[in-house]
């Protein structure tokens, strides 16, 4: 039996939220699980994500398959990157260490996000009001 870590949908109609689940990989989407490893909320600003990541490695040590989107889901939230040092074979000093550099740029990633929007917005007030200017004059 292959098994895959994937969605579970949960939720009423036209408002989604997600379980994620380790599966075996030949059954519906809906289907009985082997086990929850968490939740996934796209409907929120940002994604609320709330994971077990040590299900989640133990689930990838056993030969676990995850979805695309499961697998963007672990690379946001570090559990790809402790994968890797674990298949590495990396001591728990130089685990500390990348897991700190791996949340600084996390941190700065997310702060350019956010100064983007921001700008954004004040392009797009600016836009508004000079069209809003610019009736006016016609007028």
């Amino acid at each position: 039996m292959s098994v895959r870590l994937r969605l579970h949908r949960m939720g009423k109609k036209k408002q989604p939220s997600y379980r994620i689940v380790a599966i075996d990989s030949r059954a519906a989407r809906d289907a009985k699980y082997l086990e929850n490893l968490g939740t996934y909320n796209p409907r929120t600003e940002p994604a609320a994500v709330l994971l077990k990541p040590e299900r989640a490695l133990y689930w990838l040590g056993q030969g676990a398959q995850p979805s695309d989107t499961v697998r963007n889901i672990f690379s946001r939230q570090g559990v790809l990157l402790q994968w890797h040092m674990q298949k590495k074979g990396y001591d728990e000093a130089r685990k500390q260490e990348e897991i700190k550099k791996w949340e600084a740029a996390q941190s700065e990633r997310q702060r350019r996000l956010e100064a983007g929007r921001e700008q954004n917005k004040k392009s797009r007030k600016k836009k508004k009001n000079a069209a809003v200017e610019a009736a006016a004059a016609a007028a």
